[in-house]
């Protein structure tokens, strides 16, 4: 799917699996990874980076296994200028259909001299050699100049010339660190393209950070300039301020196709699936006011606003929600809706489960109903992701009881299956969430530090389902868990629980320099 002759066709190269789990706290297990590759798959992207297959046996497996399932989609994994890494990426990516290799140096005064400690003709080597490496083993191959906007041009074009020779299919130009501009970093790849004799015969890529909020900017920039292949993530996951957000970089193209006469093969009706997704299994909250995907997205409070739209969409609405696959909450769903009602209606809102995974939701859902007067389509989204990106994890909760009020003491009686052992305790606390964490610390021990609680609802109403965030520290690695029940605190426990299974995950993980591009 990634290659095209159609000159104003955008290639979509997805890293959420790979830059985007490199963002703090965002570890995914392998079955979650699967999840995101098969919705990847099912909204169009070309390529899915899927991880950096020596970084650790849990990466190596989850490349391997999704280069297994996907079928439409290329499927590539970073690798290192160096036989090993090059080695270990071309395993886990043999059986895939579309395998891409993408390997990648520093090549920046600052990064060689400090990082690398190597002088640019040994980094000049480095890429013929790598490139080289990995096109015997492999068609397709991109490589990648770690530090590339703040590479010496003359250097930046001899080795990129270089490495085209060597095999390279595809040249992405990162902006590691976000530090550049838009007019700069259209200047830059029009400079490649100016300079570079064989540069007709690779796809121009760019992979744009947002440390100054310019990384979707500067990507449509560079697209302008002559780039067909951008790097993106879902929700603009990434390290630090993350990366170019795959949904804004595709509804600027399709809403301003005047302006930038460019398409891509986005199936934009499954964007919001995809976020959704992302944000259950990473724990990272889209904030309410995030372009394309955030609640307010499409929310018109003001008075003028909302008359205007009522008169005619089009006064405040440059898209249409349903492009985005948003569509309106609407009560359908009650205490009284059977299985059949409540398959049809996980159809609509883009869930597959299985059939133990549907009988699992329908009880939770049936639950719920008979908590809340009105259950929306967001309720269902939630209590469906809640389950099923659980259905792993060695740490559950069975059951928790608070005693909580004006008089001290908080305390929580719980519950937990540990490895298929249940343990039990009570605990007391400063508050009934305090209880509830101690509680587990005594079920489950560790060393963690809580960093970040937050509560926020999911609908409207006293009776909403409440979804918490947490955040946990251990050993300089940080892990996001997210939880959600109409009672708070069942929520709070299920977050801090969802949240060390996520942390038994990252234990395992010791990943290398890694490309931050």
């Amino acid at each position: 799917m990634s290659n095209t002759t159609d000159s104003a066709r955008v290639i979509i190269f997805d890293t959420t699996l790979r830059d985007g789990e490199q963002s703090p706290g965002a570890s995914m297990n392998l079955d979650e990874k699967l999840r995101i590759a098969q919705v990847l798959e099912e909204l169009g992207v070309d390529v899915i980076e899927a991880g950096f297959p020596i970084a650790s046996t849990g990466d190596f497996e989850a490349v391997r296994e999704i280069a297994k399932i996907i079928t439409e989609t290329s499927v590539a994994g970073l690798a290192r200028a160096g036989s090993k890494d090059i080695d270990r990426a071309w395993e886990a990516l043999k059986h895939a259909v579309r395998p891409r290799i993408h390997t990648f140096i520093s090549t920046s005064p600052l990064h060689m001299k400090y990082k690398l400690q190597m002088e640019p003709e040994a980094v000049h080597e480095a890429v013929i050699d790598s490139v080289g490496y990995a096109r015997n083993l492999c068609d397709d191959v991109e490589w990648s100049p770690e530090d590339g906007a703040r590479t010496e041009h003359d250097f930046l074009c001899r080795c990129v010339e270089s490495a085209i020779k060597a095999g390279a299919r595809t040249i992405n130009i990162p902006d590691t660190v976000g530090y550049a501009v838009p007019e700069e970093f259209a200047a830059l790849i029009e400079m490649v393209i100016n300079r570079v004799p064989n540069i007709d015969q690779a796809v121009i890529s760019v992979h744009c950070h947002n440390d100054l909020g310019l990384a979707v900017a500067n990507s449509l920039a560079a697209v302008r300039a002559g780039a067909r292949q951008v790097e993106c993530t879902i929700n603009g996951l990434g390290e630090r301020a993350g990366n170019a957000a795959m949904e804004e970089i595709v509804m600027a193209l399709r809403t301003r196709h005047d302006a930038m006469p460019f398409h891509t093969g986005i199936k934009t009706e499954y964007i919001t699936k995809a976020s959704r997704l992302v944000s259950t299994i990473t724990g990272f909250v889209v904030q309410p006011n995030k372009a394309i995907v955030g609640a307010n997205a499409f929310a018109h409070e003001a008075g003028i606003h909302q008359d205007g739209v009522l008169k005619h969409a089009e006064t405040y609405e440059i898209m249409t929600p349903e492009t985005v696959g948003l569509t309106k909450s609407i009560l359908v769903m009650g205490k009284h809706s059977g299985r059949h009602a409540f398959k049809e209606k996980l159809k609509e809102l883009g869930f597959e489960l299985d059939d133990a995974a549907a009988e699992d939701a329908f009880r939770r859902f049936k639950n719920l109903a008979d908590k809340k007067k009105e259950v929306f389509d967001e309720d269902i989204v939630t209590l469906v992701d809640d389950e099923v990106v659980r259905a792993n994890d060695r740490i559950r909760i069975v059951s928790l009881k608070i005693i909580c009020g004006t008089e001290a003491p908080q305390t929580a009686e719980l519950v937990l299956e540990v490895d298929g052992e249940v343990r039990r305790t009570t605990a007391t606390g400063d508050g009934p969430v305090d209880a509830t964490f101690k509680a587990i610390a005594e079920l489950f021990p560790h060393d963690a530090n809580l960093q970040f609680y937050q509560v926020h609802a999911v609908t409207q109403g006293s009776d909403a389902q409440a979804e918490v965030t947490v955040r946990l520290e251990e050993g300089g690695k940080t892990v996001n868990g997210q939880g959600a029940d109409t009672d708070t605190m069942v929520a709070s426990a299920r977050a801090y629980i969802h949240a060390l299974n996520k942390l038994l995950i990252k234990r395992e993980k010791t990943a290398p320099t890694a490309l931050s591009a």
